[in-house]
């Protein structure tokens, strides 16, 4: 007899794994479908601001986390234009924000070691969405089938359950990103600290993970002229480092850069979903919905995209778990498809609005920091970047709540 699992989650990067770890937390099992042979740490690290810690402790593995993690002391931001740093903040432990540079490898295999043994089933690709009654059968690449109550599409930009929700495609931001990480087995000797440089057309930030180890970000506004210099690191490393020394940015930053390991993917499109698609779109539909990328793609601009991923995860797993829960009464029990479709329904609409801000501000924010334009530079050096700055940090007090 087929086996009816309760939740079904597609994909094991970060907010699958968060929202299985969450459901499991609240005694919910749930399968989560993997089309690689291992857990994928692409991108090297990202920026847990205070959001993003709030969900983890929400999750039970912060406390883990942080240990081999510096907390960053500031955000300083380089204008290319005046050839130094323009606009600091200091976060002060007491008041301040909490933002520290994670390691995505170690946040994966934290959140896979908490989940129960099978949960994660790996080269397991999803190929094709049916229904049949109030289920949903996946059919996988090698031939097998899935029945389940409930689908949650973790699976990225690209994710195919955003795709059979009816979402539109992401669009192409303009721009491109390549980033590294850099490894000092003496000690980097930087401070704890995120540094954001802008302007002449890019936007680009270093930050250290912990006293060994430095993450860098850069982006660009990108043309079909790019095509070869994208697919080979020495080429696309010695174009982060020219923009950067035409730039004037100091000599120590630039040797981050020189000496990184970029990995196999060189460089990628940034790209998002329109805000408005999250209003007026079907994000969820009875049983399915998508979380993570696959519900907001955004630009990198806030740092935010793995902090609400995270945040999708508890909210989801809170709403999932609370309309799973079996009701003592049984006079009073409404029908289960019923209960998980107002579950769902709740997340959607918690998560929502907090999506289209994030995505539109991202993007606003890209846009006027990498801009080109003399006159637009000027305005940003002199008036918005430290409207932008601050901007930057109130989104991270978010707080998505407890499980």
């Amino acid at each position: 007899m087929e086996t009816i699992e309760d939740v079904v989650i597609i994909g094991a990067g970060l907010c699958g794994l968060a929202t299985a770890l969450g459901l499991h937390r609240k005694g919910v099992k749930s399968v989560v479908l993997e089309s690689s042979e291992a857990l994928r740490a692409a991108g090297f690290a990202f920026s847990t601001w205070t959001n993003a810690w709030k969900a983890l402790e929400a999750l039970g593995i912060a406390g883990e986390l942080r240990q081999h993690h510096l907390r960053l002391e500031g955000l300083g931001i380089y204008s290319a234009s005046a050839g130094a740093i323009t606009f600091q903040i200091p976060f002060k432990t007491s008041e301040g924000p909490e933002m520290r540079c994670v390691r995505r490898d170690l946040l994966l295999e934290t959140l896979a070691k908490e989940l129960p043994s099978g949960t994660i089933r790996y080269s397991s690709k999803v190929v094709l969405i049916e229904e049949s009654g109030n289920l949903k059968v996946l059919h996988l690449a090698n031939g097998s089938t899935l029945r389940t109550k409930v689908l949650i599409g973790c699976d990225g930009v690209n994710s195919v359950v955003a795709e059979w929700l009816g979402l539109k495609k992401p669009s192409f931001a303009g721009r491109s990103a390549t980033r590294g990480f850099s490894e000092f087995p003496d000690g980097h000797g930087f401070n704890s600290e995120f540094v954001q440089f802008f302007g002449q057309g890019f936007r680009a930030g270093i930050m250290p993970c912990d006293e060994k180890s430095m993450y860098w970000y850069f982006t660009w506004s990108s043309s079909s002229k790019d095509k070869e210099m994208e697919k080979d690191v020495t080429k696309m490393r010695q174009f982060v480092i020219t923009k950067m020394q035409e730039a004037n940015v100091s000599q120590n930053f630039i040797q981050v850069i020189e000496k990184s390991d970029m990995g196999d993917l060189v460089s990628f499109p940034l790209k998002f979903r329109w805000p408005s698609e999250l209003l007026w779109r079907n994000i969820c539909k009875g049983n399915v919905t998508v979380a993570g990328d696959a519900l907001h793609p955004m630009t990198p601009d806030l740092g935010q995209g793995g902090c609400a991923a995270l945040e999708d995860a508890v909210v989801l797993a809170r709403c999932l778990a609370e309309a799973l829960k079996e009701n003592d009464n049984e006079d009073a029990k409404e029908d289960e498809c019923v209960r998980l479709k107002s579950g769902l329904e709740n997340y959607v609409a918690e998560r929502k609005w907090r999506g289209f801000d994030l995505i539109f501000t991202s993007y606003v924010f890209g846009r006027i920091q990498q801009s080109d334009n003399a006159f637009t530079r000027f305005l940003t050096e002199k008036m918005l970047v430290g409207i932008m700055a601050r901007t930057l940090i109130k989104k991270t007090y978010y707080d998505c709540g407890k499980l």
